[in-house]
């Protein structure tokens, strides 16, 4: 029974270090996660910029599998190379080594004052405020967490059976390295397990040897993480060449540190006794010689792993998402960024077929209409796409502002899927009825239907500029164009209406339904601009007036 609850309160011990963990990362990520992409974009130049970029990122993230995960999302969107990306990486792993030498200190008497701080920063109104506060009350949590473990360990150290299965271990290193890495491959964090272990070797419950091992383990654990995380990108294999060239570097330096092990424990217990600081020097110790070992050879790394992931060949299926990257879920803002990119995707194939519409009602071109209908398959395998993406991220943690963004780009991706039907079953129809019954449009309205479709894909590029932009006078000149749709269906009306006989009056019908699927497309591209003209107070409720009183 007493084993059973103290397995209890270790879980739920762990677990409330995670959740501190998830909440310093949060925190920082919606304060100051677009002010973080800019630093790693800075730092693109050099390997020695990306290396401090990468250090500074895991700092603020308290986690360097929340930097790979971001940084592979840069790289796999072409934004960042993949020498200074392995650099970065490198930064990121030593940044948690940072980590763990602040928090391997005797630091419990501050846990209380960092809650309450946090806490009166979260309830503060600004956000940027309010997102720090949640940052730090969560580091608060965290080292609370730690105390509450220390706590509960002591007397488990001082079992005596306990203490013999542990120190088996002492002569075994290969297990007690492959229970740390799967410890931190669980926890998705090495600084939860290096923190653990800390804890095991602080009580006594494992030797100097048995904690540099693990201390190892959980390096390659927390590796294996954004691995698995990438693999499932099947269609893009070099999507995998950050995170395995992370990987790979990690395991050279286990390896190496495997065959010095015993050595190293008695250089790091002569610079310092203490068992918890062994861990944390250990921990640094690793990333930093690492680090040092294998900057000058990320060149002929990232050259070799080029060659064994290429990229996948560029006739590959056009309805294929290019930006939703999986590993980005757990940074929103990244991940909306993502969507947006797709949804540009989806803007960049309406107006092909807007374009091919025309051509094929102008030749008389049946192929092309074909070929234009056949384009909505793409459109809606994107729209398919954005759809699963943006279902897939967690509400509860996105702000008012990344929800209002993440509606946006959803019902932008469902407006252009609907213009895309629209010109599959309108537009591409009427050119192929026109083609095969031989209908030819006389010149004067050849150019101007011609004139019409150019003004539809004018509006959908306007459309575009307000969805990225958010600018209230182009929506207003977005919602002002629709208007002026309204007089060329009068003007195709009065046209058929002063037709005298069958073959003119076929083609004034053609003309006519021509530009009434015209007027619905611009109708559709129009509500892209509702939402920053509701926010601006420049939309009305409705056009209807006030009814009169009875």
């Amino acid at each position: 029974m007493d084993a059973a609850r103290l397995l209890i309160e270790l879980a739920g011990e762990a677990a409330l270090l995670l959740f501190g963990l998830h909440l310093v990362q949060r925190g920082v990520e919606r304060a100051f996660g677009a002010g973080l992409r800019r630093v790693v974009r800075v730092a693109l130049g050099s390997r020695l910029r990306a290396f401090l970029a990468g250090l500074g990122l895991t700092a603020a993230l308290q986690s360097s599998t929340a930097a790979a995960l971001m940084m592979g999302g840069l790289a796999a969107q072409g934004a960042l190379a993949l020498g200074p990306a392995l650099a970065a990486m490198l930064g990121a792993n030593v940044g948690t080594a940072l980590i763990i030498q602040l928090l391997s200190f005797d630091v419990r008497a501050v846990f209380p004052a960092l809650l309450l701080l946090g806490w009166m920063a979260f309830r503060r109104p600004a956000v940027r405020q309010r997102e720090a506060g949640r940052a730090v009350m969560g580091l608060g949590l965290m080292l609370a967490a730690l105390h509450l473990m220390l706590d509960s360990m002591a007397p488990l150290a001082a079992s005596p059976t306990f203490r013999e299965a542990l120190h088996l271990l002492e002569g075994s290193p290969f297990p007690s390295l492959l229970a740390a890495a799967l410890l931190a491959w669980a926890m998705h964090s090495s600084v939860a397990a290096v923190l653990l272990v800390g804890s095991l070797a602080g009580t006594g419950a494992i030797g100097p040897q048995a904690a540099l091992a693990m201390v190892v383990g959980a390096n390659l654990g927390s590796a294996v993480t954004p691995v698995l995380a990438a693999r499932g990108e099947a269609r893009d294999p070099s999507r995998l060449r950050l995170p395995l060239g992370n990987l790979l570097n990690r395991l050279a330096g286990a390896l190496l540190a495997l065959a010095l092990l015993g050595p190293l424990a008695e250089a790091l217990r002569a610079l310092d006794p203490s068992p918890a600081r062994l861990v944390a020097n250990a921990h640094l110790g690793f990333n930093l010689v690492l680090a040092l070992a294998t900057l000058p050879l990320l060149g002929p790394l990232a050259r070799g792993l080029e060659r064994l992931l290429p990229p996948p060949p560029a006739a590959a299926d056009a309805a294929a998402p290019r930006y939703l990257d999986p590993g980005a879920v757990s940074t929103p803002a990244v991940a909306l960024s993502n969507a947006a990119r797709e949804v540009l995707r989806i803007a960049d194939e309406v107006e092909a077929m807007l374009r091919d519409a025309s051509a094929a009602l102008r030749r008389a071109d049946i192929d092309r209409a074909r070929a234009t209908a056949r384009r909505d398959d793409v459109v809606d395998g994107l729209h398919r796409a954005v759809h699963a993406y943006l279902a897939g991220l967690p509400r509860e943690d996105l702000s008012p502002a990344e929800v209002a963004r993440l509606e946006e780009i959803r019902d932008v991706a469902i407006l252009l899927e609907h213009v895309g039907d629209m010109v599959e079953r309108g537009l591409a129809r009427h050119a192929t009825r026109a083609a095969r019954r031989g209908t030819a449009l006389p010149p004067g309205l050849a150019e101007e239907l011609v004139g019409l479709h150019g003004r539809a894909i004018a509006q959908l590029r306007l459309a575009v500029a307000v969805f990225m932009g958010g600018d209230a006078a182009a929506a207003r000149g977005l919602v002002e164009e629709k208007e002026s749709w309204r007089l060329a269906e009068r003007a195709a009306a009065a046209r058929l209406g002063a037709c005298t006989d069958d073959a003119s009056a076929a083609t004034a019908r053609l003309a006519l339904d021509v530009t009434r699927d015209l007027k619905g497309i611009a109708g559709h591209l129009a509500a892209v601009g509702h939402p920053v003209l509701e926010r601006e107070g420049m939309l009305r409720v409705s056009r209807l007036r006030a009814a009169p009183a009875a």
